[in-house]
């Protein structure tokens, strides 16, 4: 006799309670030795190990340290799961016992703390346990589920090093791409949807505004490009303002500025790092070509020769927005109202932080994905937390991940249990 859904989610619930030991100590262990992006030589050996003892297929070392799982349970369809890795160059400040006391050097030769600030550990946590539930509960679904540990998501290039370095060829075409993140903001135990675009494309920027240096005694022997940066730096902000439609979303930052030695000299050059973010691309095209253009003129009006105009440079750390594939998510929205009750499943409004999940449906024609938010509020204040306690990339930043881990792994596998039908998912 065919189980009914309640029951099979009563059976999912009980594998949690199984697992949950398992899952628990993982995620403390993970929380306490984060690695920074493309560093997650560790992490990747813990989560492959977790994901490696159910009936999975493990390989490691895609696009970095990226993590592959596959069980085959019947070809089709396919589902594919993907969790980030990569922690934060924070130093913890939670008090948690299992605190990280890590320390590096990053890329600029600087000694950092390096935390997990953004819930990649419970992220990872879940992604286990969606693993053993469902190698638990193979008479429950048919056809691939693929799970993925993503490096690099704070660089915003993992995705798409492990799509390069041949994502797809390993497991085949997914028919779905799933992925989540804890959700500040949401009560724990809800889930954020939102079909068509989730959150922000986003490009990180090097604008280089050149002059003439010279003795501090002496401007007028200059052209200062420390007084010409703080004009750009006034003006850019007018692009928001003035240039984009009122009905648009777009955000520019800048974010650091970097120039001179010594006070009484005047540099040749300084360094502004430039972030833009959007959800239409014909915004993003503005927003490009605005900045050149504003830094040009000030520059020129300001007496900077035209071979010294300033250059602006695209860094590799950008990225689409996310869209949600409408069909998938309303679906999965109505799956996940049955199983945790419609008041437990909000739909929410765009993001202004970005992700490059969007890079492995965007790699493969017909790939439907959807991304989900895991509520993290607490019903009641939590006073030990602090000032900071839910909010990501916070030092403070601990949510209850028993909860967060459980409910998580709960809704995930609800949505692959019906993904993973006998009968495939058609769609439109």
């Amino acid at each position: 006799m065919q189980e009914s859904r309640p029951e099979v989610y009563a059976r999912v619930r009980s594998h949690i309670e199984d697992v949950y030991p398992m899952l628990s100590d993982l995620y403390q262990d993970l929380h306490e030795h984060p690695e920074l992006s493309g560093h997650e030589v560790r992490t990747a050996g813990v989560l492959a190990e977790a994901i490696g003892s159910g009936p999975y297929a493990v390989t490691r070392g895609i696009g970095g340290h990226g993590v592959v799982g596959i069980c085959r349970n019947g070809e089709r369809p396919a589902v594919m799961v993907r969790s980030d890795m990569d922690a934060l160059p924070i130093t913890e400040e939670t008090g948690l016992s299992y605190a990280s006391c890590m320390k590096t050097t990053d890329g600029r030769g600087m000694q950092v703390g390096v935390m997990h600030a953004c819930g990649h550990d419970v992220h990872m946590a879940v992604l286990a346990g969606i693993g053993r539930v469902m190698g638990a509960m193979r008479d429950a679904w048919q056809g691939t589920l693929i799970l993925v540990g993503q490096p690099s998501e704070e660089m915003v290039s993992g995705a798409q090093a492990m799509v390069s370095e041949g994502l797809f060829s390993l497991t085949g075409p997914p028919t779905f791409a799933l992925s989540y993140h804890v959700g500040p903001g949401l009560p724990q135990g809800t889930i954020g949807y939102r079909e068509g675009i989730f959150s922000a494309g986003s490009d990180s920027l090097d604008l280089v505004v050149r002059g003439i240096g010279g003795h501090a005694a002496h401007p007028d022997e200059t052209r200062d490009p420390v007084v010409i940066a703080a004009h750009i730096i006034l003006a850019l902000q007018t692009i928001i303002s003035r240039e984009v439609h009122p009905r648009e979303f777009a955000v520019l930052t800048v974010a650091a500025v970097h120039g001179g030695t010594k006070h009484n000299a005047i540099p040749d050059e300084v360094h502004l790092q430039v972030n833009i973010r959007y959800y239409q691309e014909s915004v993003r095209a503005l927003l490009l070509a605005a900045v050149q253009r504003v830094a040009t003129g000030i520059a020129i009006a300001m007496g900077v020769p035209s071979d010294l105009a300033p250059t602006l440079t695209l860094l590799n750390e950008s990225v689409p927005p996310l869209v949600n594939d409408p069909d998938l998510t309303l679906r999965l929205a109505g799956v996940l109202s049955a199983a945790i009750g419609s008041a437990q499943v909000v739909r929410i409004e765009p993001l202004t932080g970005s992700e490059d999940f969007g890079i492995f449906a965007g790699s493969l024609p017909g790939l439907k994905s959807c991304y989900l938010r895991i509520g993290i509020d607490p019903t009641g204040p939590i006073p030990s937390l602090g000032k900071g306690g839910l909010k990501l990339h916070s030092s403070r930043f601990a949510p209850d991940a028993s909860k967060v881990i459980r409910e998580g792994t709960f809704a995930m596998v609800a949505a692959l249990l019906d993904l993973l039908q006998p009968v495939p998912y058609e769609g439109k």
